[in-house]
Parts: structure tokens; C-alpha cells; sequence
């Protein structure tokens, strides 16, 4: 089977994690497997590197005037991308996000997670990117709920799997390399934006910080596509505000994120929209324990192996009470799941639909 597999970036976001996943393991399933994506500010190549089995076309995609909004940005991405795309190859054209699904036309969409947008073309594009592909993928059965009931769709439901023996089994230089750099640390990846409840973590260590003065917040990754310099002008500002004094790596080169995960004293995930939750399967597979947004979503994927928290105060005690005392029956838990999310079953049940669709 021709197998077109279609994102947005080359960067490192969950999506396009997920699309290079997938493709490396349909292509070990004896598929024939492109991945098609937009290079972004000269990119020719992904965050990392791809199992040579996989077929790469990075289309560029260079930096528009200085002035061009989010919405303009994204209309030149689905124009680009579906000026340079062919779907005639292909038996299966698979896209991963709202731009490639209305750059492509005709195609299977894995919805990850539902946005709601308030910028005109951002909003028409998302609403395009549910109604017009002919078949629908989501990562967790809350996501489909709610294209059930806002669009009377019945998607598949394949959950995303995870790179468990990586998380799993770092080096213990490396994990203590990090420590020695940044001391006792709650680690969140994502960056600082709206969607993953940035400011909300920000007033819980705040609150922390003064039982454990000794713990650091840790904020890596925050590649995107949207502008949230005034989100973050705003988190910054408080940041200073409450004195805490969170440290920002930003983007983690990937071959030092799973001993940065594993080196962690607890792990938060407070998003307020998410599809499955990636980063914090990641955080599971390397043991670490694990605070989460009190979400339908979050409570389907994670019950029974993180703690959950409602606001900012919540957050806080669920840090403190997993900084305090080592839970070694939730942590198996944690690994049991994160090694039941392997990419070959994800890949497999793929495949499994692509044949239903004829």
C-alpha cells in the first residue's frame, strides 16, 4: 500500500511526532510510506532523524513579510503545500492536521484534539479540516465524542503509541548530568502558550515553591505555529511578580529529552485541551510521577496512573504530595501502560482501517 502522510512542520510538536512514528512503523509493516511536510524558516530536514525506509518531501516554506498575521501564515502553508502535493501516487493520503487536510482535499484526518478559533481563517480552516475528509482517526474516544456530537461523525479511535524503551532506559550519566545542572526540578513539555495551561502551572509553583524552595520549575519545547508573544509577555510578568523563578530551556535536542523526562522529580501536564497526552505517556514510561489537568480526556487515557488537579491550588498539592513520598505502586502502573502504547499496534490497527476504506 502508497501511503501519503501529511503535517504541517518539521519542528518538534506532538503531531509531527506522532506523523514520524507512524510512518517508521507502517514502513516496518512492509508499507510504502511519504511523509509530506512544510519546511519551515529553511528547514530541509525534521528535529530528527528518520528511518531511511521512510520517504521525506519537505516542501519550503520560507518566512513571510514581517508583518503577516497568523491567519495570512496560515492560508500561504495550505496554498503551499497543495501547490506542491500529488495524491494521484497514493492509495491512502492521510493527513495529521487542519493545513494539510485543507491543503490536500481527499483524505483520511487523524483529529488529535478540537480547537476553537476565533480568527476567521483559522476558524474556517478547522471547521473544513473535520467536514471534508471522507474518514476520521482520533487519538482517544473523548475526541471522538465530540466530533460525534458536534459534527455526527463516528471516527476510529487508535490511540497514539509511545517510544517506551526510549524513556524507559536512559543513561543514569545523563539523567544526573541534568540534575547537577538544574537541581531538584518539576519538568512540563509544551512550552509556554494558552492550550497548556502555562499560566495556571506558573501560580503553582508559585504556591509550592514556599514548602519547597529547593524544587525548580523546568519549561522545555514550545515550537508553534501561532503567536503567543503576548501569552507569554503576560507569564513572564508574573513570573517576576511571584518571585518563582522558572527556567526556560526551550527547544531540547531530541537526543537529551528522554534523560531531561527521566531526571525529573515529578512531571506536570496541565493543558487545558488535549487529545491524548503524549508528553505525559513519555513521562510514565520513564517513571516519573505524574500530575495532570483534571480533563475527561486526561482521566480516559491516564486513571490510576497520575494525579489530577482542577486549578492552580489543586496542582500545587498534587505536586507537593508526589514530591514528598514515593508511590511505587502507581509508578508500575505507569509503566505497565506506557509499555502497552507501542507504535507497531497503533501502525497495525492503521492498517486495519486503511483496508476498510476500499
Amino acid at each position: 500500500m502508497k501511503i501519503a502522510l501529511l503535517s504541517y512542520s518539521t519542528k518538534p510538536r506532538g503531531g509531527v511526532v506522532h506523523t514520524l512514528a507512524l510512518a517508521e512503523a507502517l514502513a516496518a509493516e512492509g508499507q510504502d510510506v511519504t511523509v509530506w511536510t512544510l519546511g519551515r524558516g529553511g528547514d530541509t530536514g525534521f528535529f530528527r532523524p528518520v528511518d531511511p525506509a521512510v520517504r521525506l518531501r519537505i516542501v519550503p516554506f520560507p518566512d513571510g513579510p514581517h508583518n503577516e498575521t497568523v491567519g495570512e501564515r496560515i492560508l500561504r502553508s495550505i496554498g503551499t503545500l497543495r501547490d506542491a502535493f500529488d495524491p494521484a501516487p497514493y492509495d491512502i493520503v492521510h493527513a495529521q492536521d487542519c493545513i494539510s487536510a485543507n491543503a490536500v482535499g481527499r483524505c483520511v484526518r487523524t483529529v488529535h484534539h478540537i480547537d476553537h478559533f476565533t480568527t476567521p481563517e483559522l476558524a474556517a480552516c478547522h471547521e473544513r479540516a473535520i467536514v471534508e475528509p471522507y474518514a476520521h482517526i482520533c487519538v482517544s474516544q473523548s475526541v471522538a465524542g465530540e466530533l460525534a456530537r458536534g459534527w455526527g461523525l463516528s471516527p476510529a479511535v487508535i490511540p497514539n503509541g509511545v517510544a517506551y524503551e526510549r524513556f524507559a532506559t536512559t543513561c543514569p550519566e545523563a539523567r544526573a548530568a541534568w540534575r547537577s545542572r538544574l537541581g531538584r526540578y518539576v519538568l512540563t513539555v509544551g512550552g509556554i502558550e494558552p492550550r497548556k495551561g502555562s499560566l495556571d502551572l506558573l501560580e503553582a509553583y508559585a504556591v509550592l515553591h514556599a514548602s519547597h524552595p529547593d524544587v525548580r520549575l523546568v519549561v522545555a519545547g514550545g515550537e508553534t505555529l501561532f503567536d503567543y508573544r503576548d501569552y507569554r509577555t503576560r507569564w513572564e510578568a508574573r513570573a517576576a511578580e511571584l518571585g518563582a523563578g522558572p527556567i526556560v530551556l526551550g527547544q531540547v535536542a531530541e537526543e537529551h529529552l528522554p534523560s531531561l523526562v527521566a531526571a525529573a522529580s515529578a512531571f506536570a501536564f496541565p493543558s487545558v485541551k488535549e487529545g491524548f497526552g503524549l508528553a505525559a505517556m513519555e513521562a510514565l514510561a520513564a517513571g516519573v510521577p505524574l500530575i495532570v489537568r483534571d480533563l475527561p480526556v486526561l482521566r480516559e487515557v491516564f486513571d490510576g496512573t497520575a494525579r489530577f488537579a482542577h486549578t492552580p491550588i489543586d496542582l500545587a498539592a498534587e505536586l507537593s504530595a508526589a514530591l514528598a513520598a514515593d508511590d511505587p505502586a502507581r509508578q508500575a502502573r505507569g509503566r505497565k501502560l506506557a509499555a502497552r502504547h507501542t507504535w507497531q499496534t497503533a501502525a497495525g490497527r492503521h492498517l486495519a482501517f486503511y483496508r476498510t476504506l476500499g
